[in-house]
């Protein structure tokens, strides 16, 4: 029979010793995972508000149909203009704007997290930064171009002739 060696006794001489503990947590735990899942959830959303999402479409073909029953049949044409298209382009930019805008907190919460938790146990993973970095990249640009596309700056509303 071999004889185990427990942590209140040493080990015999030729044993290695098991590494002392550490107050870090290690990259599997829950926190660390709900970190990089949060951190990949920042950047799926600043995507999403780069490329558009299918709330926004929705929101925009509503608009459009509103705009569309909304204006008489002998309105002018920038009255047509800016009741069918207008409305629905500005919704499409609120909801970029939206995607962008929570894309940005959630990355800025996952790079902020370690500087709240316990001390000693400010382990993230490097990639969880990474990702979280382009969630709050893709974030920004997309909030930039919302707020660009909203007031009409980039891509505005072509004018009637």
């Amino acid at each position: 029979m071999r004889r185990r060696w427990s942590a209140r006794r040493r080990p015999p001489p030729g044993r290695r010793t098991p590494p002392p503990r550490s107050n870090a947590e290690p990259a599997g735990t829950p926190s660390a995972t709900g970190q990089g899942a949060a951190a990949v959830v920042s950047a799926g959303l600043g995507l999403v508000s780069l490329t558009g999402g299918w709330p926004g479409t929705v929101a925009a073909a509503r608009e459009t149909l509103v705009g569309q029953l909304r204006t008489a049949a002998d309105a002018s044409v920038a009255t047509q203009i800016k009741e069918v298209y207008g409305d629905a382009w500005s919704t499409t930019a609120l909801w970029g704007g939206l995607f962008a805008l929570v894309a940005l907190i959630t990355g800025v919460v996952v790079l902020a997290r370690p500087a709240f938790g316990a001390p000693g146990r400010t382990v993230q993973a490097p990639w969880t930064r990474s990702v979280a970095w382009a969630g709050v990249t893709l974030g920004v640009i997309g909030l930039l171009l919302a707020v660009l596309t909203y007031t009409g700056v980039l891509l505005g509303l072509p004018a009637a002739s």
